[in-house]
């Protein structure tokens, strides 16, 4: 399942060059959807205009780059569905890395003012992964499933 494993990567829990691995070996229809469901994510997570300077900053993007330069205009939850839109392999990357560290920044505020006090968020749960596996633990409680290889119908359920 492609959830957690995002939010372990967007907490911290996992290394964004692992989440940056597992992105560029999925094929362009996969990508399409997990940028369509990170941008989902971001909105859930209310990130504020202030989130996407330090976003550009996190994802290691130049200010000219295509998904900070969108980013930057208009109303952020529109523009992270422009973003998510982009097409170009080499744009669908650097969206990745831009909505993960949007995700992170928002998600972080969320927890420290919102859900400081406990709160019923399944990935403000989770367990940091196995680390006996060589790095690949499980992201679930089943021996079955790694750091995710791919994407189906049901990956992003």
């Amino acid at each position: 399942m492609a959830k957690p494993f995002l939010g372990r990567v967007a907490q911290g829990l996992r290394p964004i060059s692992q989440g940056i691995a597992w992105f560029n070996g999925l094929n362009p229809v996969a990508q399409a959807k997990i940028l369509r469901h990170l941008a989902q994510y971001c909105i859930q997570a209310r990130p504020a205009a202030e989130d996407r300077t330090e976003g550009i900053r996190r994802a290691g993007l130049r200010t000219t780059h295509t998904p900070a330069v969108l980013i930057t205009r208009g109303r952020i939850d529109q523009q992270l569905g422009k973003i998510a839109c982009l097409t170009p392999l080499d744009e669908r990357r650097k969206a990745f890395r831009l909505l993960i560290a949007i995700l992170a920044i928002a998600d972080q505020r969320r927890r420290e003012r919102i859900c400081l006090d406990g709160c019923s968020h399944w990935w403000h749960k989770l367990p940091p992964p196995d680390c006996s596996l060589g790095g690949h633990g499980s992201d679930r409680t089943n021996d079955a499933e790694s750091v995710p290889r791919g994407i189906n119908s049901s990956a992003t359920s």
